[in-house]
């Protein structure tokens, strides 16, 4: 038996040898963006370009494959993808998944997956999706990417087949976990890096691994689009710039194809660093729990548990003293829904488009009701009564014990990712489509509706956590605009950008009711006046993070206000002057909305699958 597989092993060795003697061309093409005004000609002009020459073998494609990531420009997309005549190969880009009404869904259910593995003349070429996913922040290679990436180079027959490995993004801290990826293609014999995202031809290294950067596919100023086609050949790999039905400009790189000595390569690059969580001997990590999947939601608690989801459609719950996982139910789509708990009930939205109530002590099943589409809002329950928005333009309240429709709003303009805000007999929520709603809370009603009068979609007041106080409701956007408007009538009291720092979308409101928080891309924490006629920043923190892009919401409990970051960072700040209590790293990715458990315990999760329990000396 051991000297059949020896034999075999050497057959192995001598075909790889043999196939990877053999020359052969590619086409790689990536950012085509479709929903951008040419890019649908610029693509199909590319594919028959492609479908006209007889040499290229196969397409890869690294993503950003449509503008908005909307159902309708993949579907587009992959219409104009099917008139290939080769086999080809496709992965998502930020701009597919960070808008994604479909929760992220759509991208695997039109094109058949999100991640790719594939041999040809003795290479492996494995691809992985990358985010963000729903959420503002670096690009993450999702968990469960990861886990499926690990388990694709173990089944390799020996660590000498050469590997390709493509992604949409750059393998570097454009990536929050760049580094668990990089680590697994070291250990193997990693040749190149194909990837998109900065719609030009560059040459870089990623820890030592040499990588190429393709450009457009979009024609941006030039009359054409256009894309590269490499030659694999001699042991190198050579680039040149195809203009379709015009010409093949001259080779403008080339790559040797070779084995690197990782073991004593010095190139990594830097990782990142969790020194802070020895500084601050005021906090302690009491348990964490590391999901196999993304966790894309905050947390609920009941009891003795913490109720938890992610994006391979479980609901589980967590014991809150130990960490260990007691029941789960299985949703069939991916979860970006914080769930909720009242009255022993938990109610969650899932991307399979539906909307579940489960028993919070056991996770069985209560009650499940049907959307038209996606549900990637976060549920609110008030007084047996569920709010929630879906990406099937309506808005609905559902009563909490029998999972019954009480009302149904169904003019919402594109979908709904949010938590909404009661206030004053009212219901608050935005969706992506420039929008923000006032419903009355027992009709369902219009009560008025405020556009920040953009046309691009990418500045819709979708993702924040409305606030109220002082008959007001306070939002910001992607547009830098912190906006106060009156909650009755949605007349704008004050719409200012602020001289301190670029707000976007994280932000809270303080126990007292007198400061909205505010957390700048420049990496401040601000508290602006709830009463003044203009927008006034009346308490300022110590904290300052590096550029910061979290969505996620800011919290105040006993006195501490919470700050979440996209790197995996929770700092918590005096209520009365703003100093830094303590900060706390757990990962490196974005964190959810922080949860209070008790007086001096928090949970912190992270889009990377972690969860973790944290506790705390008060301030006194």
């Amino acid at each position: 038996m051991k000297i059949q597989r020896y034999v075999a092993f050497i057959a192995f060795l001598l075909v790889s040898s043999l196939c990877q003697a053999q020359s052969f061309q590619f086409a790689f093409v990536s950012d085509t963006h479709i929903g951008n005004p040419t890019a649908q000609e610029d693509l199909e002009r590319t594919i028959s370009d492609i479908n006209a020459n007889p040499n290229l073998e196969f397409v890869v494609i690294t993503g950003d494959i449509t503008e908005f990531g909307s159902d309708e420009e993949l579907k587009l997309a992959k219409q104009i993808f099917d008139t290939i005549k080769k086999p080809w190969y496709i992965l998502p880009g930020n701009h597919d998944t960070n808008w994604s009404e479909s929760g992220s869904n759509s991208f695997r259910v039109i094109f058949g997956a999100e991640k790719f593995a594939f041999t040809h003349n003795g290479y492996l070429f494995v691809g992985t999706g990358s985010g963000p996913n729903l959420r503002m922040g670096p690009g993450q290679i999702p968990r469960e990417d990861i886990v499926w990436l690990d388990s694709v180079l173990n089944r390799l027959p020996d660590l000498e087949t050469p590997v390709i490995f493509l992604n949409h993004y750059p393998q570097d801290s454009s990536l929050n976990n760049w580094y668990d990826v990089t680590d697994k293609l070291r250990a193997r014999n990693t040749q190149l890096i194909l990837h998109g995202h900065g719609h030009g031809n560059r040459k870089f290294s990623y820890d030592g691994i040499p990588a190429v950067m393709g450009r457009s596919n979009l024609r941006a100023k030039d009359p054409v689009g256009g894309y590269n086609i490499v030659t694999f050949a001699d042991g190198k790999a050579s680039f040149e710039v195809r203009k379709p039905g015009i010409e093949t400009l001259p080779k403008w790189l080339e790559v040797p194809l070779v084995k690197h000595d990782f073991a004593n390569d010095p190139t990594r690059h830097h990782r990142p660093s969790f020194v802070v969580n020895t500084l601050f001997p005021n906090v302690k990590l009491v348990w964490e729990y590391h999901d196999d999947s993304d966790v894309g939601a905050g947390t609920a608690t009941y009891k003795n548990l913490v109720i938890a989801t992610n994006t391979t459609g479980q609901v589980y719950a967590l014991d809150s003293k130990t960490g260990k996982r007691k029941w789960a139910y299985h949703t069939k789509g991916k979860i970006y829904s914080t769930p909720a708990v009242a009255n022993g009930l938990v109610v969650v939205g899932s991307s399979d488009d539906n909307i579940y109530c489960l028993s919070a002590a056991t996770g069985k099943l209560v009650w499940k009701f049907a959307a038209n589409r996606p549900v990637l809002g976060s549920p609110l329950i008030e007084k047996g009564v569920v709010y929630i928005g879906a990406s099937d333009g309506h808005f609905r309240a559902l009563d909490l014990k029998t999972g019954k429709l009480r009302w149904d709003f169904d003019q919402v303009n594109n979908f709904v990712v949010t938590k909404p805000l009661l206030y004053q007999g009212k219901v608050y929520f935005g969706s992506w489509g420039n929008e923000f709603y006032a419903l009355d809370a027992e009709t369902g009603q219009l009560a008025w509706k405020w556009s920040n009068g953009s046309s691009n979609r990418m500045f819709s007041p979708a993702a924040c956590y409305p606030v109220a106080a002082n008959g007001r409701i306070f939002i910001v956007a992607p547009d830098r605009f912190m906006t106060a408007l009156d909650a009755s009538t949605g007349e704008v009291v004050w719409r200012e950008q602020m001289k301190e720092g670029r707000v976007r979308e994280s932000m809270g409101i303080s126990a007292d009711g007198k400061l909205v928080y505010v957390k700048t891309m420049d990496g401040q924490v601000y508290g602006v006046s709830t009463s003044a006629n203009a927008l006034q920043v009346d308490w300022k923190s110590t904290l300052q993070l590096p550029y910061e892009l979290a969505p996620s919401a800011i919290v105040e409990h006993n006195k501490v206000v919470l700050v979440p970051s996209h790197s995996g960072l929770v700092s918590a700040l005096d209520r009365q002057n703003g100093e830094v209590l303590w900060r706390y790293k757990s990962s490196n990715s974005l964190m959810n909305p922080v949860m209070p458990l008790g007086k001096n315990r928090v949970i912190v999760s992270t889009m990377d699958g972690k969860i973790a329990c944290l506790e705390y000396v008060p301030a006194k």
